[in-house]
C-alpha cells in the first residue's frame, strides 16, 4: 500500500488551520493521502460536540477543497466507530495491521509533541509510525530531556526518506502560519457577535462549515472550552 498520513483531533470545529496542516503534509511528505481522524472522546477532554456534527463538518470542509487536494483528504472514522476513550496508540495499531509494511506518518503540531510523553504508551508510537512535527518558523522546539533524547535518536533530516521504512523516524514539517484557535472559535460562536467577530469566524472556517454551524446552532450557549 502507498504511504499515508494520519491527522487526528477533536475537529470541534474543523478550521483553516487543520486544513492548511493537511495541505502542507500532502505537499511536503511522501504520502499519498492524509486521513483526518476525528476522536470519539479524547481522554484529555471532557466534552465534545456530538460526533455526527463534527464528522459532517469535516466532510463539508473536504468537499470545499480544490479537486486535487480533495481526492487526497480522507475522512477516517476509525476512532468514532471504535467509540470510548480515544488513544492514538490504538488507532495506529489498527492502521498498522491494515498497512503491513507501508510507511505510516502521524502528523502533529509542535505543541502536541512537547507533551508527547504524556500520551498513553507513547514510547510504542514510534514503533508503529513515523512522526511529522509541524513547526511554525525556524525556532528549535524546547523539549523536555526525555523528548529531546527521543528526537535526537530518531530525527531524519529529509522527509522524503520516510518511504524507506514503515515507522521509527521523526521529521520536521514546515507549516504555513495560520492564526486560528478552535477554543476561540467556540467562544465567539457561543454568544452574540459584533460584525468584525462574525468576519473573523467566516475567515477561520470554510463557508459550508460556517453555514452548517449556523443552521444547527452549534456552540450556542457553549462555555467555549
Amino acid at each position: 500500500m502507498e504511504p499515508i498520513g494520519l491527522l487526528g483531533g477533536s475537529f470541534d470545529p474543523i478550521h483553516v488551520g487543520h486544513l492548511q496542516l493537511a495541505r502542507d503534509a500532502l505537499a511536503n511528505l511522501p504520502i499519498a493521502e492524509v486521513h483526518l481522524v476525528p476522536a470519539a472522546q479524547p481522554w484529555q477532554k471532557e466534552e465534545l460536540t456530538p460526533a455526527e456534527h463534527r464528522t459532517q463538518m469535516i466532510r463539508l470542509a473536504i468537499d470545499n477543497e480544490l479537486p486535487f487536494t480533495r481526492r487526497r483528504m480522507i475522512l477516517d472514522l476509525a476512532e468514532i466507530e471504535r467509540g470510548g476513550p480515544t488513544f492514538t496508540v490504538d488507532t495506529l495499531r489498527e492502521q498498522r495491521a491494515l498497512l503491513g509494511d507501508a510507511s505510516l506518518v502521524l502528523i502533529m503540531g509542535a505543541d502536541q509533541f512537547e507533551n508527547f510523553d504524556t500520551w498513553r504508551e507513547w514510547e510504542q508510537i514510534p514503533e508503529l509510525a513515523h512522526i511529522a512535527v509541524a513547526r511554525r518558523g525556524t525556532a528549535a522546539p524546547r523539549l523536555k530531556p526525555t523528548l529531546q533524547k527521543l528526537r535526537d535518536r530518531r530525527y531524519l533530516k529529509y522527509p522524503g526518506d520516510l518511504v524507506e521504512s514503515a515507522a521509527g523516524h521523526i521529521v520536521d514539517l514546515a507549516m504555513t502560519p495560520v492564526d486560528v484557535s478552535a477554543t476561540e472559535l467556540r467562544r465567539l460562536l457561543s454568544r452574540p457577535r459584533a460584525p468584525e467577530e462574525e468576519a473573523l469566524i467566516a475567515a477561520s472556517v470554510p463557508p459550508p462549515v460556517f453555514d452548517y454551524i449556523r443552521e444547527h446552532h452549534l456552540y450556542a450557549g457553549h462555555d467555549g472550552h
